[in-house]
């Protein structure tokens, strides 16, 4: 079960509220599983919650409010904490994300969004949604590289990547948009700042052929693993699949280039590119 350090005055609000979460429940003399069971939701999936990484949904609020005791109080608060900046799919990996102390990523088809440059994110934000206003892709842009400012610890997250050789060849927004995000990744490897690998096609069939991987670690509640396809994506807490998911990325990284070697690779394929543009 989870466990949450004290809290400080500059905690978030959801830190806040699940903290809340936590002193009801067990003033109400009730485990983690056994709350879950009124949610319909597992053990680790409350401590999550209590310990501020998911935020605590608005359906779940009245509930909460009947099985502890606490009058309107989460039905109130979940429903102002429901907004996001993101697509509903997206938000709680966000949040999660941004609390994570290690997050594990394999990308078989793009640059994975921490990693991308301005142009790169545009230039993929435009492809998957080609009638959008200018307006609105600078907007997606813009909170993408928010996201990517927890890169600006110079330790923490842990951020371990594993790109598909396809994810090189690729040519998203032509050859010096890809010049410019490959040197980019290489700079934060070449800076001890992300482990990076590369698995070559010559590697053949591999473990993850059907999707990308992304596994995060917290330092006072459950690992989670995010699964995403287009529109749509899944925060899974049910430690059999994420044990599962924590496998095939061992196995992945098993095959894939070695961090010295991989680095080798993006160096050479962005000066291919930049080499391709002045031409």
């Amino acid at each position: 079960m989870a466990k949450r350090k004290d809290l400080d005055p500059s905690t978030s609000s959801r830190a806040l509220v699940g903290e809340e979460l936590k002193h009801a429940r067990e003033r109400n003399g009730l485990s983690q599983t056994a709350l879950g069971a009124i949610l319909f939701v597992s053990g680790s999936y409350v401590g999550q919650m209590e310990a501020g990484i998911r935020r605590i949904r608005p359906e779940f609020g009245p509930q909460l409010d009947d099985a502890l005791g606490t009058g309107d109080f989460f039905t109130r608060t979940t429903k102002s904490m429901a907004k996001s900046k993101y697509p509903d799919h997206f938000a709680e990996a966000v949040e999660a994300e941004a609390e994570a102390t290690e997050i594990r990523e394999y990308s078989p088809t793009l640059i994975p969004g921490l990693l991308q440059t301005e142009a790169y994110a545009k230039a993929v934000f435009r492809a998957y949604n080609p009638l959008a206003s200018d307006a609105s892709i600078e907007e997606d842009v813009a909170l993408r590289l928010e996201r990517a400012q927890i890169l600006d610890n110079p330790t923490t997250p842990v951020l371990w990547v594993i790109l598909d050789e396809a994810v090189l060849r690729r040519p998203v927004g032509g050859p010096a948009v890809m010049a410019e995000n490959l040197f980019h990744v290489a700079k934060l490897a070449q800076e001890h700042r992300i482990i990076l690998q590369i698995l070559p096609f010559s590697v053949g069939a591999h473990p993850s052929m059907e999707g990308s991987l992304k596994l995060m670690a917290f330092e006072d509640a459950p690992p989670l693993s995010f699964a995403e396809a287009p529109g749509m994506g899944r925060l899974l807490d049910d430690p059999a699949k994420v044990n599962q998911h924590a496998m095939l990325f061992s196995l992945l990284s098993a095959s894939a280039l070695s961090p010295q070697d991989s680095l080798a690779l993006i160096e050479s394929v962005a000066e291919d590119y930049a080499h391709e543009e002045q031409h």
